[in-house]
């Protein structure tokens, strides 16, 4: 039998196929029978240029309609896709080319040089794929090929692709459809980026198993919400999009009287977001808590007391738990690292065995990296982050990766880069620089240069000159003190 995740996913809509599946901003509507042609036009592309399963698929392309068409179109043919931020430049796309190995590319006609090096480069759009046959065998696949490779950074600074199975997205997908209890007639709000595994997997997979119609928008905008919110019962967002609402004033409980459901991820969601949320629409916001590597590992209940501050309990199937140095379990209460295990869990990272020994423990947990601790009623918190990353607005940002690039501009002795707290991105990207004797900079240069180099929500929101960075006796530099001393501001 097929474990394809677009198998699951079309047995789930086949029984709705004149229904809605995506509404555009302008009332434009694909229907699920659309979703079904479209996604087997992409598929009959891919085959006639020459790929077979397992050929990698990358795509760093707009949100809409057509990304969509063409990742489940990907799934059918049996490959795996690949996709990009949008806000991603040429030095970080060399790497995903050089490490993945694209055969084909779906990209912008204004960065098309960029991937010069992939063998077919075509733009994505309504008459891409419009001349091939609306029918597709979809091609059987084993829960453990791959279906998606998912960049991610680590401390290194060189991101690394999550393997993500057809196994993981089931899983997860089936999961999280009974957790937060999808029913007939529930209408997803999707304003979530098509590039991230929030958008792509959980809301999107979501929405499609249940076959649901998806008000779906190119990107969040909190007026747009707010006109469309009081059509649909589910909104996923990051913690940005529920501060960008509660600083509308008309946003309020008549906005979400059709609304069941808000979830929030991505990145830690403020105790004063969701006592504010709450006491403006009277919905209790669900936290939950995922990565990249593992899809969704905890959440909070659909029925039961959604406790701010913490990420909730594990999801049925998913073991997680919370160890010390030596992968010891602590005591209730105790801080530790979290460690998961379970079918949404990724084999591995592509192409770096010696890595993946490292990061899953002899009993076959991962090693997250993020620090948390149980309560006793079994409902889990992250306090920390092992390491080192930033979350700015939801995307994951890695202080090493902007540490090297500033390190490397003549003037720079060294730089330390980290996080601290900011009312509307969750987190700011901040630089301490110490500059070489008689060498001179200016914070806006250096932001200017970072931003030439970055995706814009990598660039620092603001940059220091200090004579030496604070250490220990290690000499490890002490980014705990930077942020406590700038954090403030």
């Amino acid at each position: 039998m097929s474990e394809n995740l677009y198998s699951l996913l079309a047995d789930g809509f086949s029984r709705a196929r004149d229904a809605a599946c995506m509404e555009l901003g302008d009332g434009t509507t694909h229907s699920y029978a659309d979703l079904d042609a479209e996604t087997a036009r992409y598929a009959n592309l891919l085959v006639s240029l020459g790929l077979k399963p397992g050929d990698r698929v990358l795509a760093q392309v707009e949100k809409s309609p057509q990304a969509v068409f063409l990742y489940l179109g990907c799934l059918r043919a049996g490959m795996v896709y690949l996709p990009l931020n949008t806000a991603y430049q040429a030095g970080e796309v060399a790497h995903f080319i050089a490490d993945a190995a694209p055969r084909v590319a779906f990209c912008r006609p204004e960065v098309r040089d960029w991937y010069s090096g992939v063998p077919h480069r075509l733009e994505l759009g309504v008459a891409t794929a419009a001349a091939q046959p609306s029918r597709f065998t979809t091609v059987s696949r084993a829960g453990e090929d791959l279906a998606c490779l998912i960049y991610t950074s680590g401390t290194t600074g060189r991101p690394k692709g999550a393997m993500v199975t057809h196994r993981n997205l089931t899983s997860n997908a089936t999961a999280l459809h009974a957790a937060w209890r999808f029913k007939s007639g529930d209408v997803l709000l999707h304003a979530l980026p098509l590039f991230h595994v929030h958008g792509l997997f959980v809301a999107l997979h979501t929405a499609l198993l249940n076959a649901s119609r998806m008000i779906f928008l190119p990107r969040f905008d909190a007026d747009e919400v707010m006109r469309l919110l009081p059509r649909a019962t589910v909104f996923m967002g990051v913690p940005t999009y529920y501060v960008r609402l509660l600083g509308e004033p008309g946003f309020t409980k008549a906005t979400c009287a059709k609304a069941r459901l808000f979830v929030s991820g991505s990145a830690p969601l403020a105790r004063d977001t969701f006592d504010d949320f709450r006491a403006r629409t009277g919905h209790a916001i669900l936290e939950r808590y995922g990565m990249t590597e593992t899809g969704m590992n905890t959440s909070n209940p659909y029925e039961g007391e959604r406790c701010a501050g913490t990420v909730g309990m594990p999801l049925p199937g998913v073991e997680v738990r919370v160890v010390d140095d030596a992968d010891q379990p602590v005591a209730t209460g105790g801080t530790g690292h979290i460690q998961v295990r379970g079918p949404n869990v990724m084999p591995g990272y592509w192409k770096l065995p010696e890595k993946n020994k490292e990061e899953f423990t002899a009993d076959g947990f991962f090693r997250t990296g993020d620090i948390g601790a149980y309560d006793a009623q079994g409902y889990l918190s992250i306090v920390g982050r092992a390491k080192d990353m930033v979350i700015s607005g939801g995307y994951n940002v890695y202080p090493k990766e902007i540490e090297l690039l500033l390190d490397e501009m003549p003037g720079v002795r060294e730089s330390a880069v980290f996080g601290v707290p900011h009312a509307d991105f969750g987190e700011a990207v901040f630089a301490a620089i110490v500059l070489t004797p008689g060498a001179s900079l200016t914070e806006r240069a250096v932001i200017e240069h970072v931003k030439s180099k970055l995706a814009n929500f990598k660039v620092p929101k603001r940059v220091v000159f200090l004579p030496e960075l604070p250490r220990n006796a290690m000499g490890k530099v002490l980014k705990a003190d930077l942020r406590a001393k700038y954090g403030a501001g």
